[in-house]
């Protein structure tokens, strides 16, 4: 299985947490974990379609192992230092447990409103440099890491790209200025494929399945953790809490 900084770099086009996160090395507790809400907004695995779910739920995954460490004082004076962390993946660490304690529910307005502050913005040109130059021209790349881009958006990025050319910024590739109708037009045969299923999603209804879905998880998780102690905890008359009547309680004593 590839390690941490592997799937870092295949995922986010390198391995460093405070560049995937896009802060200064010096940032605050507090701007690390506006940072992390940001980036989680775009790859949370209940706000993409299933072609993309799989890759999405790993970004969403990588990037709550990120923060974890960062926002652990112990663990990122280490990482800091030698820039060593603990590779092992935490069986009891839930990703999207993790994400609802930290954040409220997230809501289409929250990423409308990042995607109306992203474009245009110094973080995008960054990140259109970086897709650029990692992916050596190639548009499917670039339309793939850039978040919020997609057919409509090449226009704006050649012209993006060809500013940073002139001023000497990023090699020139002729792959990207001269791409083929060929390639070009199955991107966009598929792009325009995607773009009619997704005028058909009542937001509303999504809303409420996103809602459906979190609850399951959690129901899957209790009846998950509750199979592993009947075949492997020793039996005592003692009640498990889950996570669900946990919530009841805390509710109940306020």
């Amino acid at each position: 299985m590839a390690d941490f900084n592997s799937l870092c770099e295949k995922y986010f086009g390198c391995c460093d947490f405070y560049e995937i996160l896009k802060v200064d090395r010096n940032a605050s507790e507090k701007e690390i974990k506006k940072a992390y809400y940001r980036l989680s907004l775009l790859f949370h695995p209940d706000r993409v379609d299933d072609d993309h779910k799989e890759i999405a739920t790993e970004k969403f995954k990588a990037l709550g192992k990120i923060h974890s460490i960062l926002q652990n004082p112990d663990k990122r004076n280490l990482y800091n230092e030698s820039g060593q962390f603990d590779d092992e993946m935490d069986t009891s660490f839930n990703c999207m447990d993790y994400w609802r304690n930290m954040f409220k529910k997230i809501e289409i307005k929250d990423i409308q409103k990042y995607e109306r502050e992203y474009i245009g913005s110094d973080t995008e040109l960054r990140d259109i440099k970086r897709a650029y130059v990692g992916g050596k021209g190639n548009m499917d790349v670039i339309l793939e890491m850039v978040p919020f881009s997609n057919c409509d958006s090449e226009p704006r990025i050649i012209d993006i790209v060809q500013k940073m050319v002139d001023n000497e910024e990023v090699e020139y590739y002729k792959t990207f200025f001269n791409e083929s109708k060929a390639k070009k037009m199955r991107r966009h045969r598929k792009y325009e494929k995607e773009k009619k299923l997704s005028e058909q999603i009542d937001m509303e209804e999504l809303d409420k399945q996103i809602e459906a879905n979190m609850q399951k998880r959690v129901a899957e998780f209790d009846t998950f953790i509750s199979d592993l102690e009947a075949r492997y905890a020793p039996k005592t008359k003692k009640k498990r809490l889950s996570i669900t009547d946990t919530k009841k309680k805390n509710k109940k004593s306020k």
